[in-house]
């Protein structure tokens, strides 16, 4: 279809960026949504120069209400025919829990949680309509592991997350509509600067952390094969293989050692 696009949420840097990338080479046409304007124009220019499809860009901030009906009306208003849909845009609270504002909690949950949700709703009829189409959400492996005292909503709101595109892999899977939950282990990104844990980040050992663009690259070829979860890399493989069958007193005992200050912040 010469309408099929592709669009990413946090496309502007990071994962959403390798993914809009990796997306392009493939030749899909794409919409890139995040919050600055101006990465997502430069980003756009380059991906078309090099990769000779279409791109178009919207600046929003999922974390107000308003921002997926806008991004929806957006595509419609351009006759965008969205049948690849990656929810990715994600970041993390730096301040403890009982230190941070409701407000800012609820900021948290619509980006992570709610936008998923309200995108996925708002562009399914028109996939239902087209005969299928491709849903990812990037998740985490923090959605299989122990509660952790930095971040405290984080794997919470990702394990949310996974159930949500396991109901609609039972609900859509026959109508041809496939969601692929992506769960990543540490990744190089921004991520962790901008949440305030780069110091965690940074005592991780170097086989645990791998590049945004592997990452990407399998998660891509996991939501086309209409994968119902994808955790990339073998290591991180079999780490949710140790989450899913050990007792959580031993997770956190390992959890401990491979990451050092995620579970004795104060």
């Amino acid at each position: 279809m010469e309408n099929s696009y592709a669009l990413i949420t946090g496309a502007s840097s990071g994962i959403g960026l390798e993914i809009a990338k990796n997306l392009a080479a493939r030749g899909y046409n794409l919409i890139l949504t995040a919050r600055r304007t101006e990465l997502l124009e430069a980003l756009a220019d380059e991906i078309t120069n090099k990769h000779n499809v279409k791109v178009d860009y919207i600046s929003k901030d999922l974390s107000k209400y308003e921002a997926p009906k806008e991004i929806f009306e957006f595509c419609e208003s351009k006759n965008y025919h969205v049948d690849f849909l990656v929810n990715n845009a994600g970041y993390g609270i730096k301040t403890s829990f009982h230190e941070t504002s409701i407000e800012t909690e609820e900021d948290f949950i619509r980006v992570l949680g709610t936008s998923v949700i309200m995108l996925t709703k708002l562009f399914m009829p028109t996939m239902l309509s087209n005969g299928g189409g491709k849903i990812m959400i990037v998740s985490s492996v923090a959605s299989f592991a122990a509660p952790s005292a930095i971040q405290p909503l984080y794997g919470p709101i990702k394990t949310f997350m996974n159930r949500f595109s396991d109901s609609i892999n039972i609900n859509y899977k026959h109508k041809g509509i496939t969601s692929t939950a992506v769960c990543p282990g540490f990744t190089v990104t921004g991520f962790h600067t901008a949440s305030g844990v780069q110091e965690e980040m940074d005592r991780v050992p170097k086989f645990m952390v791998f590049s945004a663009e592997r990452i990407a690259k399998e998660a891509v070829e996991a939501t086309i094969a209409g994968k119902a979860l994808c955790v990339p890399t073998k290591t991180y493989k079999f780490l949710v293989f140790i989450l899913k069958n050990i007792p959580q007193p031993i997770l956190r005992l390992i959890g401990t050692a491979l990451a050092p200050g995620r579970y004795d912040r104060n």
